[in-house]
């Protein structure tokens, strides 16, 4: 830290850096990028990103390994049953001694004594509450004797408070009073936040009196009802996980030593408060541990503590619900469960989910994620670059397209520039103008005079005269069934949407294109829409649907030259029925082929050829792809699946070249 004129320097603690460079993400939306074009939906894709990591960094899968590890190693740490067994060792250890000391004894006291602990109940909690007014003889005895009563008093509160156990070793009376005050004053101050008549100041007070018995050091009333009320829903899935007879053993033993020390019932008190503040937990249910270990009763709630804990980090770095963000998992259970680093990895992938969003290429709609428009441009773009990387591979040629758009060759004439010209400037043209405005209105104003410079202005434009070139209509079909989810086409059928889309509308903006799904229905597609769609899982085929909503595409542009191209895995098992709802049946009716052929027959008097690209070599599809050809005249393609855009931005660049030739 240093001091300048009076000013101060040091590290920024206000949240993220301000002087800090804008975070890349455009790895990470490639990665995305990759998934979606083969398939996957964006919070799929997201999802998948987050998972297996991102820029270097730890992913969520290789957390949750690390979490489940740790969760293994807390069910291996021991029996359940330790406090059990270790009050039966002091008990048979007091009532060995006591008979030791009563056999020299030849009195009849000696003998009645000596009866008197035959006839003790097997039940060690029934044995310990009988001998509660018994006069031990031994002092070896009555040590381990209060020594039980003393260890049932410290492991009962450290199941329910962090660290009792050893804080209360050899706690006096006045220790056991100011345990039962804080218990009470916890309890009312509770009952005063159910009120609504809790403020921080009462627990601050709290705190100052009693903070010794809280290790975790809560900075308020929430954060201390969270870390009681946990391991209370820790120690009840305890007890519910023994058997029965041991269960009414240790519930026995537990009532003995709390109302010997006057506690039971503000601990119960304290239970139910517990419950009512947090219902969420998990106040019960059976756990099961391993190992041979025994546990008392501190440590097995301490166990099965972090067992519910690590579940429930496990389900939140799953993410396996709707909704989910990385905004769900508490940084506090990440650190508790696998460090300071692991903390530092979840805050690097939250960073790229959030920067994704804040840099404008991903949305949150209703708890979905979806693509906005400037990463389908670019996811697009991608796709057309992965097309042309083929196309122009050694051998196969160039298929570059260079030209503006609606640009075609030049007529020699010029005329001045009008808002969204695409075509050439005319350089000459363009400073004889401003040569000529200066000399007969003067320069154009400014700050600063130039000598021998000529300034240009608006009106001082011209653009090359062309040609106007001739405009398609393209509908592209795409198959949405669940058949090109089967034979795993859909990926490469949605990457050559989005390949041919981004062509069409970044190089020739004259075209006009529409996507058209069909699966058991038909439905135009936009580009965002397409980018974040899935695969319809419904069985049907609906080919004359789409046929239908291509010709009304194709009737909008009627001055563009129509085309159509299919891309589809089987032939159509659906159509309209006369109240417009689809009849779906296989094998496909007589009625759907000659509806559908019908539909063809239509597109086909209206001049749009149609091309058809088969991901699948059915006979019966073979079939009914060479009767629409003969009946259109189209094109049939029977590419592979990881060719399809290949094949169908071939196609396209093919037909307009053909129509400028023509």
């Amino acid at each position: 830290m240093s001091r300048f004129r009076g000013y101060r320097y040091g590290a920024w603690h206000g949240g993220p850096d301000p002087l800090e460079p804008p975070f890349d993400v455009r790895r990470a939306l490639d990665e995305i990028g990759d998934d979606v074009l083969n398939g996957s939906s964006p919070s799929e894709a997201l999802r998948r990103l987050l998972q297996q990591g991102a820029n270097g960094l730890r992913g969520l899968d290789d957390l949750r390994r690390k979490v489940r590890q740790r969760a293994r190693t807390a069910r291996r740490r021991g029996r359940l049953d330790g406090t059990l067994e270790q009050v039966k060792q002091l008990l048979d250890r007091a009532l060995a001694a006591e008979r030791r000391e009563l056999f020299p004894d030849p009195s009849d006291a000696a003998r009645l004594a000596e009866a008197e602990l035959d006839a003790l109940p097997t039940d060690p909690a029934r044995a310990v509450r009988e001998l509660s007014d018994y006069r031990w003889r031994s002092d070896e005895a009555r040590r381990a004797y209060h020594e039980i009563k003393d260890l049932l008093r410290r492991e009962v509160l450290d199941s329910q408070f962090r660290g009792m156990r050893d804080a209360l070793r050899g706690a006096t009376p006045e220790d056991i009073a100011r345990v039962r005050e804080m218990v009470a004053a916890l309890n009312d101050m509770l009952e005063a936040d159910a009120r609504g008549e809790h403020t921080q100041e009462q627990f601050d007070r709290f705190m100052e009196q009693y903070g010794d018995f809280f290790p975790e050091r809560p900075e308020n009333l929430a954060e201390l009802v969270d870390a009681l009320a946990r391991r209370a829903a820790a120690q009840q899935r305890l007890l519910d996980s023994l058997s029965d007879a041991q269960r009414q053993e240790l519930s026995d033993l537990m009532a003995g030593a709390l109302g010997d020390a006057g506690l039971a019932a503000e601990l119960d008190r304290l239970q139910q408060q517990l419950r009512a503040a947090r219902p969420d937990l998990r106040w019960g249910g059976r756990e099961r541990m391993e190992g041979d270990r025994p546990l008392g009763l501190g440590d097995a709630t301490g166990a099965l503590q972090e067992v519910a804990d690590l579940d429930e980090l496990d389900s939140m770095l799953d993410q396996d619900y709707p909704g989910a963000t990385l905004d769900d998992v508490d940084p506090e259970l990440v650190e508790r469960a696998l460090g300071r680093q692991a903390v530092d990895d979840l805050e690097a992938l939250r960073r790229v989910e959030r920067e994704l969003q804040r840099q404008g290429y991903l949305n949150r709609s209703g708890g979905a994620l979806e693509l906005t428009p400037r990463a389908v441009r670019r996811l697009g773009a991608t796709a057309l670059r992965r097309v042309f990387a083929v196309l122009e591979s050694p051998g196969r040629g160039s298929h570059e397209v260079r030209d503006a758009g609606a640009a075609g060759e030049p007529t020699g004439a010029s005329r001045a520039w009008e808002y969204g010209d695409e075509q050439p400037l005319e350089v000459v043209r363009t400073v004889r103008n401003a040569i000529i405005r200066s000399a007969t209105r003067g320069p154009v104003p400014r700050s600063r005079p130039t000598r021998g410079r000529v300034r240009l202005a608006v009106e001082d434009f011209e653009v090359v005269e062309t040609e106007r070139r001739t405009s398609a209509a393209v509908a592209l079909l795409v198959d949405l069934s669940y058949s090109m989810a089967l034979r795993g086409t859909w990926g490469a059928a949605k990457s050559t949407a989005l390949a041919l889309h981004s062509l069409v509308t970044t190089r020739f903006p004259q075209d006009a294109i529409e996507i058209i799904g069909f699966s058991n229905y038909a439905r135009t597609i936009s580009q965002v829409e397409l980018a974040g769609l899935s695969w319809d899982m419904v069985q049907g085929t609906n080919l004359q649907h789409g046929l239908m909503l291509a010709r009304r595409h194709l009737d909008r542009h009627r001055q563009s030259e129509p085309v159509i191209l299919v891309v589809t895995d089987g032939e159509p098992t659906a159509h309209l029925a006369r109240d417009g709802r689809a009849e779906f049946a296989w094998p496909p009716l007589p009625e759907t082929l000659a509806l559908t052929l019908a539909e063809v027959e239509r597109c086909t008097r209206r001049g749009a050829t149609i091309n058809v690209f088969m991901l699948d070599q059915e006979p019966a599809l073979v079939r009914f792809v060479d009767e629409l050809a003969r009946r259109n005249g189209g094109r049939v393609f029977s590419p592979r699946p990881e060719r399809l855009g290949e094949y169908v931005v071939s196609d396209y660049l093919h037909a307009r070249r053909g129509r400028r030739a023509g």
